[in-house]
């Protein structure tokens, strides 16, 4: 029997990631958490997972800045990255964009709210 893929699901809202880490389970992922983009670095740097949903607004450092600097080191480049955002193609009055998250060169790119199932249909494509 092949070893379960892990992901790694970083969202600075623990019902979120509770609810997400359910449904990726209940599809048989392993999956570790982390609350901060900080935290999330350590956790992929540590022990890469096979696959990483981040959030874009988070304390810290953001989605964005993570995704960047984890396709900028190739140890990391290939690890599939899913961007969850709020932040809609129309908002302007942040400093975060739909075109900035569509720059980071994410995998895939889901607005919120999104489903715990579109989650997981997004990451089984992926791998």
């Amino acid at each position: 029997m092949s070893e379960k893929k892990r992901i790694l699901v970083v969202d600075d809202e623990p019902d979120f990631c509770s609810i997400v880490q359910g449904q990726l389970e209940k599809e048989g992922y392993a999956v570790e958490l982390a609350y901060n983009g900080v935290e999330g670095l350590e956790k992929i740097r540590s022990n890469p997972p096979d696959a990483i949903v981040l959030d874009v607004m988070m304390p810290e450092k953001d989605g964005y800045e993570v995704c960047k600097e984890l396709k900028s080191d190739e140890t990391t480049a290939g690890i599939p990255v899913v961007l969850l955002t709020a932040v809609a193609s129309h908002v302007t009055s942040t400093r975060y964009s739909h075109a900035d998250g569509m720059s980071t060169e994410a995998d895939d790119y889901i607005a919120k709210p999104a489903s715990a199932e579109e989650i997981c249909e997004s990451i089984r494509g992926l791998l």
